[in-house]
């Protein structure tokens, strides 16, 4: 009873993970949203497309996402399923309204994210910028949420964040390490390798 929201990288086969193509493997069922989705997962199982469809139509986008919510519960009930998807899944992706609509609907099933490598430091890679100050990332909506590296004094700086408007806040502190720390009680101090997540109201 687990899905994996699985990041398969901006688009070259070299690009994608080994924990990725461990994870296609041993998925019973792998779905994808497109073909370039489908091109990188092929050479490791097969998979299923699912029809997203490119649209600001708000009544087709609850329609669709509550169908293939439903496909990909109906797998994720009894099997280890994926969906893959170009990028990494818990930005701006179509996982994450997928994922919210089983959550609602089927919270008995485990929803998990691998990540992948984002487009944002793709594109970063690609057109050879360097970036060494804070930076904002946008999609054109309002800013809800902000993070915080090298957090090394997470209690002072979500203070100031509380100023801003954020009202909720996540510390995490040596990530995929064995000295993994994830918790919303602020500490004082943090280590070097350290974020702050922060977010506002809905």
């Amino acid at each position: 009873m687990v899905l994996i929201g699985l990041g398969l990288g901006p688009g070259d086969p070299e690009l994608l993970t080994l924990k990725a193509i461990r994870i296609l493997d041993e998925s019973d069922k792998v779905f994808v949203p497109g073909k370039l989705a489908l091109e990188l997962v092929l050479p490791y199982t097969d998979a299923e497309i699912l029809d997203f469809p490119m649209t600001h139509d708000k009544s087709i986008l609850e329609r669709t996402i509550d169908h293939n919510a439903e496909v990909v519960a109906a797998e994720a009930v009894h099997k280890l399923v994926a969906f893959g998807l170009i990028g990494d899944p818990n930005f701006f992706s179509t996982f994450i309204r997928l994922k919210n609509r089983i959550h609602e609907k089927y919270p008995d099933i485990i929803i998990e994210t691998v990540p992948g490598i984002s487009s944002i430091t793709a594109f970063a890679s690609r057109i050879d910028v360097s970036i060494d100050r804070s930076f904002v990332v946008s999609d054109g909506s309002q800013v809800g949420s902000k993070i915080v590296l090298k957090a090394r004094t997470p209690k002072k700086i979500r203070d100031g964040l509380i100023e801003e408007g954020y009202i909720d806040f996540i510390f995490a502190e040596k990530l995929f390490t064995e000295d993994e720390r994830v918790t919303d009680e602020i500490p004082n101090k943090g280590d070097y390798f350290s974020i702050l997540y922060a977010s506002k109201k809905e």
